[in-house]
């Protein structure tokens, strides 16, 4: 543990990043340090600030606070924020483009298990000084995913319960293909729905589904998707990186169309099998189980629930030697300009 008590800046555009971040806020204030939250203004992220929550309203109190460091779960931060910049993720690798391109944008990246560390330190390889350090610590959302959480009760049971949870990508999203069917399973089958969109999913989306919805499926809005991962027999996605984070309890997700289909998953192309699908899903085989398994040890091998530790250990060592080591990250005028543009400010 440092003795040094740090100021640590949270920036935050989009709702998936609270429970990410929530388990380090914790380390963080255990340890004695500083938290201050950024949500971008206008962004579907600032229902879900809480009152407790210490937030920084505009870019003048961010750099009048100077963070020693700004943690960030999402793919970039503004190079004018103050203080080493740290990538911990908002998702797994889930097959779309650009997972491992180095942008510029951060000092540290934490890595969630082996699959991501191969990815940046490969790339890290190919540069004679890098400008970023990799260090592997594990995800922080997933501490709670292994220890009971209380609200999973609200959404737990009798019946077998499916998670539905497309992506937002258009070019990817099942969220119209698989409409039909599922509004015909969901009065079919003695099943329990829950349908959760990712943050970027259109309205028309959500409505589609809100028109089908009924005692058997509803829609769940909500910032943490922890209880819902705890509570469903089976996960229901397309391409999207909450297929890993449900596999890592060792159960089956089904996945429509997947951009990278794998062993591990149960794939299927056409609508019309997604009834046979989840029946092989319910009653899986021993061999799809240890296929589960193993991916599970490459991409998240850590079920001991301290990867927020294990990140505020790293954030505090790199603060401790400082970046000297470290490249200067390349300036990015157009992307800087961009997030100059976002956030309404052309200052220092």
């Amino acid at each position: 543990m440092a003795d040094t008590h740090y100021k640590i800046l949270f920036y935050v555009s989009l709702s998936y990043s609270y429970p990410v971040l929530r388990p380090v806020e914790a380390e963080l204030l255990r340890r004695g340090h500083e938290v201050r939250w950024f949500v971008q203004r206008g962004s579907e992220a600032e229902k879900f600030i809480r009152s407790s929550d210490k937030t920084l309203q505009t870019v003048v109190d961010v750099k009048r606070f100077e963070a020693d460091a700004t943690l960030v779960p999402g793919n970039s931060v503004p190079s004018f924020f103050p203080g080493i910049k740290v990538q911990v993720f908002h998702g797994f690798d889930s097959g779309k483009k650009n997972k491992f391109k180095i942008r510029g944008y951060f000092d540290l990246y934490c890595t969630q298990g082996p699959m991501t560390t191969r990815g940046f330190e490969a790339q890290r390889s190919k540069i004679r000084k890098p400008s970023f350090d990799v260090v592997e610590t594990g995800w922080p959302k997933l501490d709670p995913l292994f220890t009971p959480q209380p609200e999973t009760a609200a959404f737990t049971t009798d019946v077998p319960q499916i998670l539905y949870a497309p992506t937002f990508s258009p070019k990817l999203t099942s969220s119209y293909g698989l409409l039909d069917e599922i509004n015909h399973l969901s009065r079919k089958k003695n099943w329990q729905w829950l349908v959760k969109f990712h943050p970027k999913a259109t309205e028309k989306e959500v409505d589609m589904y809100r028109v089908i919805e009924n005692t058997n499926l509803r829609i769940v809005e909500t910032e943490d998707v922890i209880p819902l991962l705890q509570s469903a027999d089976v996960l229901l996605s397309d391409t999207s990186s909450i297929l890993s984070e449900f596999s890592l309890q060792d159960k089956v997700v089904v996945s429509f169309n997947n951009r990278r289909p794998a062993s591990w998953m149960i794939g299927f192309t056409r609508a019309e099998a997604l009834e046979e699908s989840l029946l092989k899903a319910l009653n899986p085989d021993p061999a799809l189980s240890g296929k589960i398994t193993a991916h599970r040890l490459d991409v998240h091998p850590y079920q001991d629930g301290l990867s927020s530790q294990r990140v505020v250990d790293a954030v505090e060592t790199m603060l401790e030697k400082g970046t000297d080591h470290l490249k200067r990250k390349p300036l990015n005028l157009f992307r800087n300009l961009k997030e100059r543009k976002r956030l309404g400010y052309y200052g220092l």
